[in-house]
């Protein structure tokens, strides 16, 4: 407890951030109200704007600022007739930062998980099988993680695309560019050894 109630609350309040526990929460609203009060405000008033104006885009569930995203309102994206589905709008940022996809995303935010009460409803199932159904989509690359239930969701997915003749690829996984094969675990490695290509 502090010598101010609306510093605890402050302190409180940050720790819904990951990775932000009791003392990071301290040092950061110290330097707030130490150092940056005007930067502290316009962080409020814009977390505040962000958090009332975001929404999902009804295309590809992806964020958006009403209406379709920026992706989905590209022409020459939605002619591309790929489809990429991933977790979370920043596994989109990621695969858009590598600047080789140029085609439309689909955003689940999640994975299958039963026990966490996760289903087909709660990823966007119905809305992913009308994009599928509506004969736009000629190939889906499942980029889901590579977990257990990542994998599970990438099968029912690909269940989903095969009902429409709809092409199916998975992104590869395996060693990191610029990596040691001493320091991969075990599982990527064999991974990376059945996803082999021809050497060029």
């Amino acid at each position: 407890m502090s010598s101010s109630a609306h510093l605890d609350r402050l302190i409180e309040a940050l720790q819904v951030m990951p990775g932000i526990g009791p003392r990071s929460a301290a040092r950061i609203a110290y330097t707030l109200l130490d150092h940056r009060r005007a930067g502290g405000l316009e962080l409020a008033r814009v977390l505040q704007e962000a958090l009332s104006k975001i929404t999902l885009c009804p295309c590809c569930r992806n964020y958006s600022d009403g209406g379709f995203c920026a992706l989905c309102s590209n022409v020459k994206r939605r002619q591309s007739g790929l489809l990429c589905v991933v977790e979370s709008p920043a596994d989109v940022q990621a695969v858009e930062s590598s600047g080789t996809f140029f085609g439309t995303y689909f955003v689940l935010h999640g994975h299958l998980s039963p026990i966490d009460g996760i289903g087909a409803e709660e990823l966007g199932f119905p809305l992913l099988t009308e994009r599928l159904a509506s004969g736009e989509v000629r190939e889906v690359i499942l980029a889901t993680n590579p977990t257990v239930e990542g994998d599970v969701t990438a099968s029912y997915i690909a269940a989903i695309a095969r009902r429409y003749q709809i092409k199916l690829s998975k992104i590869a996984s395996g060693v990191p560019f610029g990596g040691n094969l001493d320091s991969v675990d075990e599982h990527t490695l064999a991974t990376s050894i059945k996803q082999r290509r021809a050497f060029d």
